[in-house]
């Protein structure tokens, strides 16, 4: 494999909000993130028929976005789900993926949903 290149320090910084570790996905699938102790910023991405060697990409939303370039892999994570996508195929590859921190933002979002785009604001009184 060849040298990988240094990452920026905003690329750094997004890898350090990546949820490492075995995370429960629907319908029973899973997904492994790995961070690579010698290349930091550096994940490899694995599961059940396939394996990506990602690193962060800045966004204008602020959600974590790790990529395979080269696979054409995307993880894309935000405060209460992440998922992997096969963009050369235009398919995801695992969906409502979960750390235990995505869980309870998910959880707490169900107790306290945020209000609605569509509802009117309150009118103030007087």
């Amino acid at each position: 494999m060849a040298a990988e290149a240094a990452l920026s320090p905003a690329e750094l910084a997004i890898a350090e909000r990546v949820h490492v570790g075995r995370i429960a996905c629907e319908l029973g699938a899973y997904v492994t993130l790995k961070a690579d102790p010698a290349s930091p910023g550096h994940f490899d991405v694995e599961g059940k028929g396939f394996k990506y060697r990602m690193a962060p990409v800045a966004t204008s939303t602020g959600a974590v976005r790790l990529e395979d370039q080269k696979g054409g892999a995307v993880w894309l994570q935000i405060a209460n789900k992440s998922m992997l996508m096969d963009q050369k195929r235009g398919q995801r590859l695992a969906d409502e993926c979960m750390s235990p921190e995505q869980n309870l933002v998910a959880e707490s979002l169900k107790k306290n949903p945020p209000p609605s785009v569509f509802e009117p604001l309150p009118v103030a009184k007087k």
